[in-house]
């Protein structure tokens, strides 16, 4: 049962303290280690960024957009280890050596019984896969869209309200279906707007 995985716990030094529940990590609020993976393309000239549509059955924020690919990392995973999230979770193969490092980021998230203290390693890959290359875990997640990195950079940084997405979800019947709208930021994950920017100007130096 994944509240009972176990996880490396870490005080606000990133001195390792020892191991804990999923779900004791959550409710003491640990620091532990995750895995974040952002894929982007360039399309004729234009860069895209990818991101996932979660799950209506996610326990957390569901249907919201998130981070193209992420998890937990287990109390007996390395870094590298965390590319069998990218598998797990889209269906894309991606060795560690194909992702460029954009370093830690101290993430935190407070919700009602619920305090997220992450040290996320966060990685970027540059993708040439097309849509149909991903397969999506059903109760993770349920599609995956594309947006203009420039319109997603604008949205997080206030010059923008809404941007245009477009991908694919599934439906209730395990069909891909075409997905295109307008969003704003409450269709995303509520990460600080100071996590955003961070991935952003980040990402922005490694595209430029």
């Amino acid at each position: 049962m994944r509240e009972q995985e176990k996880l490396k716990i870490f005080d606000s030094n990133r001195n390792q303290m020892g191991v804990a529940s999923r779900s004791d990590v959550h409710r003491h609020g640990y620091w532990h280690e995750t895995f974040h993976c952002w894929f982007i393309s360039n399309d004729q000239g234009i860069d895209y960024i990818y991101l996932q549509l979660r799950s209506k059955n996610k326990k957390d924020y569901p249907e919201l957009l998130d981070i193209t690919s992420a998890g937990h990392l287990l109390a007996d995973e390395t870094v590298k280890d965390g590319v069998r999230e990218i598998k797990e979770e889209i269906g894309i193969d991606v060795e560690f050596e194909e992702l460029v490092g954009l370093g830690v980021n101290d993430y935190r998230g407070v919700k009602e019984n619920f305090i997220d203290n992450e040290y996320a390693n966060v990685f970027l890959y540059k993708s040439d896969h097309s849509f149909d290359d991903f397969t999506l875990q059903a109760e993770e997640v349920s599609g995956i869209v594309r947006a203009k990195f420039k319109d997603f950079a604008d949205l997080w940084l206030g010059t923008k309200d809404e941007i245009e997405i477009s991908g694919f979800e599934i439906n209730n019947s395990g069909k891909k279906v075409l997905l295109k709208k307008k969003v704003n930021r409450d269709k995303f994950v509520p990460h600080q707007v100071s996590f955003y920017k961070e991935v952003i100007h980040k990402i922005y130096k490694k595209i430029r």
